[in-house]
């Protein structure tokens, strides 16, 4: 899997981001000069958090005959203190389906465990970025 993103126009902040078959796109908030036309990069941040959390209870409720119809991931950010090191998520869920107490309970459990999660918070993440050949063509 590659993402490849591109700049939609010389002039704005809108790129495309390609992931294999599927295209989104990014932008800034109108307050910081973008267009607001998109989400901006830390909201796929916190995006993929959510999604990671839903997508891991679905395929844990299958695999355990779990009667779990659906999942509502609500997250929320405090990067108030982000240039100190210091950014919160605080996530909200809501199961759906006629569940016991205890299955709720183990839901809630697996749901820190989605691999997303495990990575934001126990990763020692390596990043190098370098200069392709064509990084001076017009």
């Amino acid at each position: 899997m590659t993402v490849t993103v591109n700049t939609v126009s010389a002039e704005g902040f809108r790129h495309s981001v390609q992931i294999d078959d599927h295209e989104l796109f990014a932008d800034v908030a109108k307050t910081s000069g973008g267009e607001g036309t998109a989400p901006e990069p830390h909201d796929y941040f916190d995006a993929a958090l959510g999604a990671c959390k839903a997508l891991t209870l679905k395929m844990y409720a299958r695999k355990k005959d779990i009667p779990l119809t659906g999942v509502e991931v609500e997250v929320t950010r405090d990067n108030s203190e982000e240039q100190k090191g210091k950014y919160a998520l605080h996530v909200e869920l809501t199961l759906k389906g006629v569940l016991t107490d205890a299955q709720r309970d183990e839901l809630h459990r697996v749901a820190d465990r989605c691999p997303v999660h495990k990575l934001m918070t126990t990763s020692d993440i390596s990043i190098e970025t370098h200069l392709s050949e064509g990084a001076f063509s017009q």
